[in-house]
């Protein structure tokens, strides 16, 4: 019967092919090449001769191009082979050549050419000739014996490893999911292995010198890196100098965007991992991913236990009317738990249009018991010397929820596209405290014990809609455009009790107490143009935005509310970005931006903090304006060889009305004594310049090696009330990751970071880390006085890691990791600061030499079939093609 129909299909393609113009070499259009060619066959081991099931046939051939009306190479059919062995190929063009691709994991890919060899009978010939053609059209390719993989059986992916690091167009990328010290940890242990960053014992992060932003998955979060765990991480992203497409806030610094794992493969795959460290405390997570036809879901999920012991001590010298020394030892212990869950989807509408939604819910609660002793020398005469002992015990609750809803259009051209998306984030946190402090000179109690509580809660929601839109012009130009508006609520209520002894309760302390609210808008546009001319690429952009503050104190307790405005007009941001192609393997770039840090609500707000630390007070300047910085850097990138890179980054910039903190003395409202003040002002201006290098190199065949060191000088110049100060230090910091291949199945990290003297920072940024901890301190918070006066002392650490890996039949594989961080016990934070008013040294230490055991396995079953379609948000990763407009 098929003969039959092949027959009468040969003849009417016979007929409508010679009755058209020429064209039939190739899969033409219309009636001008008959789809009725069959290919089939069988694959099988070639050593034991048994069937392949589920290996991927691709088909190629010649297809009419509507857009470019050429004839292009397209895929015509993909088929995947049944569990004997058979596949099939049909409906397919007679003429024409044809190129089929076989893969399946566990055995090497297969490429062979086809054709079918139909030869038209002649004129006059006899229904034979026509049914021999057509039996041409129907060809049995047989038994195809397919060659095992020996490095790929049974693999669960099938991509090569990931390098380390490497360079995107205007980031650096640090793939980061194998890194063996911060399994079962956070992101704040990841940055600390990764070249560019700084991080202090409390988990502050910073990028040359300054608080980057951070990113999840392009987006702005309300989470903080310890409430992140590393486990989840698969990259890290850094942006020294954006340009127009990002938000211009932030000040000099740049963008830190970390990329969750989301897997991408069809089928289902998961993992389960389990851990444990030396202080008894367990982290466990697992996921699952599932993609099948339109639909990619996944779910994550992990709890894990902390335990962070630190030890601080503190002298400061007292230049009063009369001189004073205080010496402070303190001791902390902060034990608790966190739980991260995360799920979302992508649905592909069609070919051109993609649907995604994601959320992510985060809760944790831990419990802090601080100890405080302080000694006090008072050289008046006679000498007067007290001991003071304090303890603080304190419980702590945050949740956290973010979401993000997204939609991408491609147009018909390749590379044209809109998208837009919503994102809210929306954190709250309850942190009660109580303290107790008793003084005694000479060993008698002066007054009875001085008991205090503090219940506060607090509340942020922040919300962005933007927009993106991407034209290429040409094939060497390139339009750019977007807008954004992001909206913040933040809200805090902070209540606190002292005990009264004489009626023996706790009395509301009305001038220590708050409570306020603040609302923060920014809306944003921006366009760039990109063009290459030969060997050069430039990119320029400009950037809008305007923002809005409103901060109120609200009535609490008598007190009557009242609200400051700050209204910040259109400002504009340029940036350019100039690339040349010195050879195809090295590159020189010049890029220049603009960007501005807006005051926080703390810098901003005219009330008094008489509660956090009494001695040492917080006021802020509502008439402070922002600073604004021009960054300039060129950069030069070498890939010498294959999977090396060197790359050198020159960098400058000028900060002008710098945030900066300074010190006055004056009089404890709520305590009658006298107490230093801390206001904010905006210093005349700073620099900051130095050079970057990192190289990437692979030293033998089992040893890797990445350095980077950063040589920097940093100058600050501010006028203060009374006095004007100029403060500047040149300083560097290096940081080394070896990975070793010791042997099949087990590898070997080794990594190390030093710091250099380097000047006290002006901003911390505040929320990057892992926040104080706990309670106020009896005086200067046991850490450095931001002044425009002081330094960081040196400090150096050293962390390992070990894995062993094991892989399994159908898909399954394990991993165990051992690894310790601060393996010499040499992490320790120094620093010295002063003012007019006293001189201060402080050190502390933080959770040395701990160490880890952790244990992963991991699960799958792959539908390998390829789904030939435009690109769209959802199968990008996450976060190379971040969102450019403000994130």
């Amino acid at each position: 019967m098929r003969k039959l129909f092949l027959v009468a299909a040969m003849g009417l393609s016979m007929v409508c092919s010679f009755a058209q113009q020429p064209g039939r070499g190739g899969s033409g259009r219309g009636g001008q090449n008959a789809t009725i060619g069959h290919f089939y066959g069988k694959f099988v081991d070639s050593k034991t001769n048994k069937p392949i099931e589920g290996a991927t046939v691709v088909l190629y051939g010649n297809r009419f191009d509507t857009v470019t009306k050429k004839m292009k190479e397209a895929v015509l059919k993909t088929v995947l082979s049944a569990n004997n062995g058979d596949f099939s190929l049909d409906n397919l063009p007679l003429f024409g050549n044809f190129k089929m691709k076989v893969s399946s994991i566990g055995y090497k890919s297969l490429e062979r050419s086809l054709k079918f060899d139909v030869k038209m009978p002649q004129a006059g010939a006899s229904g034979g000739g026509m049914e021999a053609a057509a039996g041409m059209a129907d060809v049995d390719l047989g038994n195809i014996k397919l060659e095992q993989n020996p490095d790929d059986l049974g693999n669960v992916t099938v991509s090569a490893t990931k390098q380390l690091f490497e360079m995107g167009i205007d980031r650096k990328i640090f793939n980061v999911d194998k890194n063996l010290v911060s399994t079962g940890q956070t992101a704040t242990e990841i940055m600390k292995s990764i070249p560019s960053l700084n991080v202090d014992i409390d988990g502050n992060v910073t990028l040359r010198n300054a608080s980057p932003q951070i990113f999840v998955d392009g987006r702005p979060t309300t989470l903080t890196l310890d409430q992140i765990p590393a486990d989840i991480i698969d990259k890290v992203e850094i942006i020294t100098n954006p340009s127009a497409k990002f938000d211009a806030s932030g000040g000099n610094a740049g963008i830190l965007n970390i990329v969750l794992k989301k897997n991408k493969k069809t089928g289902y795959n998961g993992g389960l991992r389990v851990g444990a460290d030396s202080r008894g405390r367990l982290n466990l997570g697992g996921d699952i991913n599932l993609r099948q036809n339109k639909v990619n879901f996944f779910l994550s999920g992990n709890l894990n236990q902390r335990k962070s012991k630190s030890t601080g001590v503190t002298d400061r010298n007292n230049f009063l009317s009369t001189n004073s020394l205080f010496k402070q030892n303190t001791n902390s212990v902060n034990s608790g738990y966190f739980g991260f869950l995360r799920g979302g989807l992508d649905y592909l509408i069609d070919n051109r249009n993609t649907l995604s939604f994601s959320a992510n819910y985060n809760r944790g609660k831990f419990d802090n018991n601080q100890t405080q002793t302080v000694d006090s020398f008072i050289y008046s005469s006679p000498v007067y010397s007290s001991t003071t002992s304090a303890s603080t015990v304190s419980e702590g609750i945050f949740k956290n929820f973010g979401s993000q809803l997204s939609y991408k259009h491609n147009f018909t051209k390749n590379g044209h596209n809109i998208s837009g998306d919503l994102n809210y984030n929306s954190s709250s946190n309850n942190n009660n405290s109580t303290l107790t402090s008793d003084t005694k000179p000479y060993s008698t109690p002066k007054y009875p014990s001085l008991i205090q509580q503090s219940l506060a809660n607090g509340s942020n929601k922040f919300f962005t809609a933007q927009t993106d839109y991407e034209n290429p012009l040409t094939e060497n130009t390139k339009l750019e455009a977007g807008a954004r508006a992001a909206i913040r609520n933040f809200k805090n209520d902070n209540n606190v009790f002292q005990y009264d002894n004489v009626n023996a309760q706790f009395v509301q302390s009305i001038p220590a107490s708050s409570k306020y609210k603040f609302n923060d808008q920014v809306y944003a546009a921006y366009a760039t143009y990109t063009f290459k001319v030969k060997k050069w690429n430039y990119q320029f952009g400009l950037r809008a935005e305007s923002s809005n503050y409103t901060g109120t104190l609200l009535k609490s307790s008598g007190v009557d509310s009242s609200t400051f405005k700050v209204n910040y007009p259109l400002s504009l941001f340029p940036s350019a970005f100039i690339t040349y192609k010195l050879t195809p393997s090295q590159d020189l770039q010049l890029n220049y931006s603009r960007r501005v840090n807006r005051p926080n609500f703390f810098q901003l707000m005219p009330f008094a903090d008489y509660t956090t630390d009494p001695q040492n007070i917080s006021i802020g300047n509502p008439g402070l304006k922002p600073e604004f910085t021009n960054s300039f850097e060129i950069s030069y990138n070498n890939a010498y060889k294959k999977g090396a890179n060197f790359l050198v980054s020159l960098y400058y910039k000028q900060t002008d009305d710098l945030i900066t903190r300074y010190t006055y003395r004056d009089k404890n409202k709520i305590t009658g004594d006298s107490a230093f003040f801390y206001t904010y002002l905006n210093a005349n201006n700073s620099q900051s310049f130095g050079i970057e290098l990192t190289n990437k190199m692979a030293i033998t065949k089992w040893w890797d090696l990445t350095l980077n060191v950063n040589l920097n000088n940093s100058k600050i110049n501010a006028t203060i009330p009374g006095s004007d100060v100029s403060n500047a230090l040149v300083s560097w910091f290096g940081k080394m990751n070896n990975s070793f291949k010791v042997a099949k199945g087990i590898s070997v990290q080794f990594s190390g970071d030093y710091q250099a003297k380097s000047v006290l920072p002006q901003n911390n940024g505040g929320g990057n880390g892992r926040g104080g901890g706990g309670g106020g301190m009896i005086f200067g918070g046991g850490g450095a006085q931001a002044t425009a006066q002081g330094y960081i002392l040196p400090r150096y650490s050293f962390d390992l890691g070990i894995r062993k890996d094991w892989t399994w039949k159908n898909g399954r594989s394990g991993s165990l990791n051992l690894s310790v961080n601060d393996i010499f016990r040499t992490q320790v934070y120094k620093t010295y600061s002063e003012s007019v008013y006293f001189t201060q040294n402080s050190e502390r230490t933080r959770d040395q030499q701990i160490v880890r055991l952790n244990f992963s396995y991991r699960f799958g079953k792959f539908d390998v079939q390829l789904f030939k379609r435009k690109n769209t948000k959802a199968d990008q990763g996450g976060g190379t093609d971040m969102a450019p407009v403000g994130q």
